[in-house]
């Protein structure tokens, strides 16, 4: 089967997903809507991948707008001739194979098109609606995404959910390689660790704030701040202006071969998101044995027992860290503190976190739920 791969862009998703169908007897081309620059793949393509380039050789920010950008793709489609087209985000990539007219149609929800983007104006919302309803199926990767679809018009039996899933070979406890020791943090230091973004979506001002409070008063707490983004400037001064910036880690945007070892070097991850399904690195600091805290949004429920603050409770994501309420900096400071106070708890829920990333977030065990997607597609 011939099957185009149709994204907005190549992140490290979409090479999870292109690795998957490159080890699969079918014939794959991947069409790349954006070039952004920013939140890229590093790897390049498998070789058993066709990169698809618009007919005419144009560029995407040349077709863009109008009618040409479907005509571009309506071209792309009568040369490679696909048997089915696999493409998200919703309003855009799956937008526009919908616009074309296109079947079958697997659209994906990449989470955010769902929780955020559909919001914007009445817009977003007609072209969510127009997708889903021209869509043969719809991938999502947690219950919150397949509520929203169904509000939003897509058929349930339609729909396959499953968490897209760590690599939890590469994703283990183990040594960080001396990673810790290169940063100069010995073993009695206190590491948290922020893998997001420093986009306002995320959340890491909150997260600068809580940790400048927790610093003053507990020593051996220290910072990984991971990535980048528009907040650079405001999250650096925020702890200059403490006189904390000497205990907090910026390395940047890590590679996938070196990511790892931060997660392993951490004593505890945190995510401040304000909005998520499943989040890959939520899913990479448990594969890697991590206590988690979390904000208390839907997506983060369905890995951690909505306990804020408290002794997890027994059930899904038993055991393995908190929740506190999103946006409130009280809160996660509170949950900061709890976290150093129960520090010789800490690997054993680690223990827990590793087992429910091994049943629950397995990338090899999980990627074949797409071909149901497919079938239903096909049917």
């Amino acid at each position: 089967m011939r099957i185009l791969y149709f994204s907005r862009d190549y992140t490290t998703h979409d090479h999870r997903y292109l690795s998957a169908l490159a080890q699969t007897e079918h014939e794959i081309g991947f069409l790349q809507l954006e070039r952004r620059g920013h939140d890229l793949d590093d790897r390049p393509l498998p070789p058993e991948i066709e990169q698809i380039s618009w007919v005419g050789g144009r560029a995407p920010a040349e077709l863009r707008h109008g009618p040409r950008l479907i005509t571009g793709l309506r071209k792309v489609i009568r040369s490679f001739k696909p048997d089915l087209i696999q493409s998200g985000p919703l309003q855009r990539s799956a937008f526009l194979v919908a616009l074309a007219g296109f079947h079958p149609l697997v659209s994906m929800s990449w989470g955010y098109d769902l929780l955020v983007d559909v919001n914007r104006n009445r817009w977003w919302e007609w072209a969510t609606r127009f997708t889903l309803k021209r869509s043969d199926a719809l991938v999502g990767d947690c219950d919150t995404i397949r509520n929203l679809a169904i509000q939003y018009g897509m058929a349930p039996e339609r729909i396959v959910t499953f968490p897209w899933g760590a690599n939890i070979d590469k994703y283990s406890p183990g040594d960080d390689h001396g990673l810790r020791e290169r940063i100069g943090w010995g073993e009695d230091i206190f590491v948290l660790l922020s893998a997001r973004g420093w986009d306002p979506i995320y959340g890491v001002e909150d997260l600068a704030h809580a940790f400048v409070r927790t610093a003053h008063q507990r020593p051996e707490l220290r910072l990984l701040m991971l990535g980048n983004g528009p907040l650079a400037p405001k999250i650096r001064r925020i702890f200059m202006k403490a006189d904390v910036l000497d205990r907090v880690h910026f390395p940047g945007r890590v590679n996938q071969k070196d990511l790892p070892n931060y997660y392993r070097a951490a004593d505890l991850y945190i995510s401040t998101s304000h909005s998520d399904g499943t989040s890959i690195s939520l899913l990479e600091a448990l594969a890697c044995g991590k206590p988690v805290l979390l904000t208390d949004i839907p997506g983060n429920q369905e890995w951690v027992s909505p306990s804020p603050l408290g002794t997890p409770k027994v059930g899904r994501g038993e055991g393995v860290g908190w929740l506190f309420r999103d946006g409130d900096v009280d809160s996660l400071t509170e949950g900061i503190f709890r976290a150093v106070d129960q520090w010789e708890q800490l690997p054993a829920m680690g223990l827990a976190a590793r087992h429910l990333a091994e049943s629950r977030a397995n990338w090899e065990k999980n990627f074949p739920h797409l071909f149901e997607a497919y079938q239903i597609a096909l049917g």
